[in-house]
């Protein structure tokens, strides 16, 4: 699980690394990277309705926060990341939303 270090806890953090934040996007899910002032990386995740059934969206934010924790120690300090899950990403085993992840955060050059 993230540590709260490592979490985005505030709408308005969330909608300044949304707006300002540099875009990749992927076949299921799209991630915005924003440089921030805070000392840590941080996550934030957007899950809507049109992804499923609670139980559905519950799944793949467990499967999104475990690939970014995964992650995270390869992660440069001082960025805030917001991943928002595309519809099909329902259907999507974890090997597939990690490697997405992944690779949006290397073409962001926040991940080594």
């Amino acid at each position: 699980m993230l540590a709260r270090a490592n979490r985005i806890t505030h709408g308005r953090e969330y909608r300044a690394t949304v707006r300002g934040g540099s875009k990749f996007v992927g076949a299921n899910t799209v991630t915005y990277i924003r440089a921030s002032d805070s000392s840590d990386a941080r996550f934030g995740f957007i899950v809507a309705k049109s992804v499923g059934v609670a139980v559905v969206r519950n799944r793949v934010r467990r499967r999104l926060k475990a690939a970014s924790y995964a992650l995270l120690p390869q992660l440069a300090p001082g960025y805030d990341v917001v991943v928002r899950a595309l519809p099909q990403a329902g259907s999507q085993p974890y090997r597939v939303l990690f490697e997405e992840l992944s690779r949006s955060l290397t073409k962001g050059s926040v991940l080594a």
